[in-house]
């Protein structure tokens, strides 16, 4: 399976191996919801580790963007697969960490940004190149990462904020080499595996519950303007350029 759940320790593994880059189509986003709120009901469970494999290209690229131009029906479909993967992870019984490499790009930003805590490898970064995609979305869960003028600058311009970055801002954790990413960030989900799961599961609830806002209605709120962007001619445009030539279109 290209996404695969393992338990032990009290540990529940995700891992993402979705060829060439980890860019999700809409029946994928819509499967994983399930996975992530199991592994948090599973009683053997006390903290839940999202990564992608270790000979994967990179952690998630987000959407398949091939689907979407192929298929644009299908944008509300992918609108309520992402939704729910992100509600999922913020919502799951006890803490998620996540670890990430290479390329954090659209949903993957969402992943992390639900997520409870986050490791990188050194050759980590984030983006958010919606605007260069024909789309919108995610900057409600960098939101929760970063502060709200790093935010714009990165999703106006579609840039790269380097792990490096992520860390001095706060958002991440913990910089490591990617080859010690997998084992730091199950030292780190040991510890947190040796702690009451009650006392997780009521930690896990009240954190959520101290958040000065509603992450998952900021994203309702920005899919309705996914869903603007997409019925636009330029989203067609943008898309096009993306699959023909990777690169952003021009206007």
């Amino acid at each position: 399976m290209p996404i695969t759940t393992t338990i032990k320790d009290r540990i529940a593994e995700i891992v993402f191996d979705v060829p060439p880059v980890n860019a999700f189509d809409s029946t994928t986003w819509n499967s994983i919801p399930a996975m992530v709120t199991e592994a948090g009901r599973n009683p053997e469970v006390n903290v839940v580790l999202i990564r992608a494999a270790e000979t994967a290209r990179g952690f998630c690229g987000g959407v398949d963007i091939k689907e979407m131009q192929a298929h644009p029906e299908r944008i509300t479909v992918l609108n309520r697969g992402n939704y729910l993967t992100f509600k999922a992870v913020r919502d799951c019984e006890v803490p998620v960490v996540v670890a990430v490499h290479k390329f954090v790009i659209g949903g993957g930003i969402g992943i992390c940004g639900a997520s409870d805590t986050i490791f990188a490898a050194e050759d980590a970064y984030f983006s958010l190149p919606e605007v260069d995609r024909g789309a919108m979305g995610g900057a409600s869960h960098l939101s929760r990462m970063l502060p709200l003028h790093k935010v714009r600058a990165a999703f106006f311009t579609g840039g790269n904020i380097p792990a490096a970055e992520m860390h001095r801002l706060g958002a991440v954790e913990k910089v490591v080499p990617r080859e010690a990413l997998v084992e730091e960030a199950r030292a780190f989900c040991t510890v947190i595996a040796s702690k009451s799961r009650k006392a997780l599961v009521i930690a896990k609830e009240a954190l959520n519950g101290l958040e000065p806002r509603d992450v998952d209605h900021g994203y309702r709120f920005e899919q309705g303007f996914t869903l603007e962007m997409y019925m636009h001619e330029d989203s067609q445009k943008a898309r096009d350029a993306f699959v023909e030539t990777g690169k952003a279109a021009t206007f």
